[in-house]
């Protein structure tokens, strides 16, 4: 678990901007599918559509997606543990940040 310690502090510093996009999903979903089926409260102001959300949202989760999957394919690599240890670590430690930010608030 110490080989972890490097990949776990970049996917940490990772996880602070990846609130954005995550946000930016939960919006999209809270607003579209989910209040479709009742589980969620439809935003009264939102009445532009969603196209103009996914117009927003695609560059955003693509340019993060890009920059999360290339350091850590790269980090993995150099990282002696295996593949099924690292990536749920990884992948937890990129989503510590929005839960603890919404927790917070």
């Amino acid at each position: 678990m110490r080989k972890l310690w490097v990949p776990v502090a970049m996917n940490l510093l990772l996880g602070i901007p990846a609130i954005v996009p995550l946000f930016l999903a939960w919006y999209i979903l809270a607003n579209g599918p989910l209040a479709a089926l009742g589980w969620t409260m439809r935003d009264p102001n939102e009445n532009d559509g969603m196209l103009l959300w996914l117009v927003i949202a695609a560059p955003v989760f693509c340019l993060f997606g890009l920059v999360w999957g290339l350091a850590n394919f790269w980090l993995r690599r150099r990282t002696q543990v295996p593949p099924s240890r690292y990536w749920p670590v990884c992948a937890g430690a990129s989503l510590a940040p929005f839960f603890v930010g919404f927790g917070l608030f």
